[in-house]
C-alpha cells in the first residue's frame, strides 16, 4: 500500500483540461521511486511524460528552465505546496499527502510530553490534514494545544525547510512542540527556531523521540563556523539561481557589509551548492549562502570552509550578537 496520495486521477483530468502534450514530472528524493507509476498516468492522459532526475529540494526549486528547454507545456511538481507567486511554465502542485495512521506514534510521544501542559504542533504539508486528530489526542490527555498560522505558508502548523514562521509565531505561548513527520531536519528547524523542547512523532517508523543532543551539536558547529569566518579575508557571497532562491538584493547588502568590515567579497552565482563546486575556488576563505539556509546546516562537515547564513554573517561583522542570533534564528532574515 502506498504511503502517499499521488492523485493520479486528478493529474489525468488536469492534463486533459489543459490539453498538455509534453509534461515534466518533478519529485523530491523520497517520491522518486513512484516516478514510473506517475509517468504511466500521464501517458494515459494522452501526454508525453518526462521525468526530471535532478535533485529537488522544495517548491523553491521548480524546474522551470528544464521545462522550457524541453518544450514542456506543463510541470507536475510533487511533494510540496505552492511557493512562487508566478510560474513561467504552467504548474500543477501535488502535495502527496501521507496516508499513514499517526495515532500510535502520537500516543508514544505523550510520555515525553508528560511534564508540559501547553503544546505547539508543527508538521510538513504531507501531514497537515492530521493536525485536528493530533489535537484531539493531546486534548484528551489534558494538554492545551496551539497551532500557528502566521500567514506566510499555505496551512496552519505547516513548516518548510526555510520557513518556520508558524512555529515561531506561537513559541512564547507553548512549553514544547510536537512535530508530526519523518526525518530529523524539519524537527531540528523547529527546535532551533523556537528554542523549545521538540518531540517527534514519526508515523513512518511508528516511534517517538525528543530532539536534544543534535541541537547542542549543531550550535557548537555553528559557533565554530562563525569564529573561523571572523578570521577569513576573502568571502564568496552565493546567489542562488533557482526560482525561489534568488535573493540578489540581500546578497548585495551582505557583500557591502563585509567590505565595510574590511573583508574582500565576491558574488558567486550558483545553482547547486555543493563542496565539489566550491572547491574549484581555493583562494576563498568562507562562503555566505543567501540561497537556502538549510544548505548551511545540512552536512556541515562536507564543507571544508565556513558556510554561513545571512544572520551568521551579521555576527561576523558585529551587527548581531550570538545571543540575538539564537533568539532570531537561522531561517528568518
Amino acid at each position: 500500500m502506498k504511503n502517499f496520495d499521488l492523485e493520479e486521477e486528478r493529474i489525468k483530468k488536469e492534463i486533459q483540461q489543459l490539453k498538455a502534450k509534453r509534461v515534466l514530472i518533478q519529485l523530491p528524493e523520497g517520491l522518486k521511486p513512484e516516478a514510473p507509476h506517475i509517468a504511466r498516468a500521464v501517458e494515459k492522459a494522452g501526454a508525453l511524460p518526462i521525468i526530471s532526475a535532478d535533485p529537488c529540494y522544495g517548491a523553491c526549486d521548480l524546474a522551470e528552465a528544464e521545462a522550457e528547454s524541453l518544450n514542456a507545456d506543463l510541470i507536475i511538481h510533487y511533494g510540496h505546496s505552492k511557493l512562487l507567486k508566478y510560474e513561467r511554465v504552467p504548474t500543477i502542485y501535488v502535495e502527496a499527502r501521507a496516508t499513514l495512521k499517526i495515532d500510535e506514534a502520537v500516543e508514544k510521544a505523550l510520555p515525553l510530553l508528560e511534564k508540559m501542559e501547553k503544546i505547539g504542533l508543527a508538521t510538513t504539508v504531507q501531514h497537515v490534514q492530521t493536525l485536528d486528530e493530533v489535537r484531539e489526542i493531546l486534548t484528551r490527555s489534558g494538554k492545551t494545544v496551539v497551532i500557528g498560522d502566521a500567514g506566510r505558508l499555505n496551512y496552519p502548523g505547516q513548516v518548510i525547510g526555510c520557513d518556520f514562521s508558524n512555529a515561531k509565531s506561537i513559541a512564547k505561548d507553548v512549553e514544547a512542540f510536537l512535530f508530526i513527520g519523518g526525518g530529523r531536519f524539519h524537527a531540528l528547524g523547529v527546535a532551533l527556531s523556537t528554542s523549545k523542547p521538540t518531540v517527534v512523532a514519526d508515523p513512518y517508523e511508528n516511534r517517538a523521540y525528543i530532539i536534544k543532543d543534535e541541537i547542542k551539536k549543531i550550535l557548537k558547529q555553528r559557533w565554530a563556523s562563525i569564529e573561523e569566518a571572523k578570521k577569513a579575508k576573502k568571502f564568496a557571497v552565493l546567489v542562488g539561481l533557482k526560482p525561489g532562491q534568488k535573493r540578489f538584493e540581500e546578497a548585495l547588502k551582505i557583500k557591502e557589509k563585509l567590505e565595510k568590515h574590511g573583508k574582500t567579497a565576491f558574488l558567486f552565482a550558483v545553482k547547486e551548492v555543493t563542496p565539489e563546486v566550491l572547491m574549484e575556488f581555493p583562494s576563498i576563505d568562507a562562503y555566505v549562502n543567501t540561497a537556502c539556509p538549510r544548505l548551511s546546516l545540512d552536512d556541515v562537515a562536507r564543507f571544508k570552509k565556513p558556510m554561513l547564513t545571512i544572520n551568521e554573517t551579521l555576527v561576523v561583522v558585529n551587527e548581531l550578537s550570538w545571543e540575538k542570533l539564537c533568539q532570531k534564528g537561522w531561517f528568518e532574515n
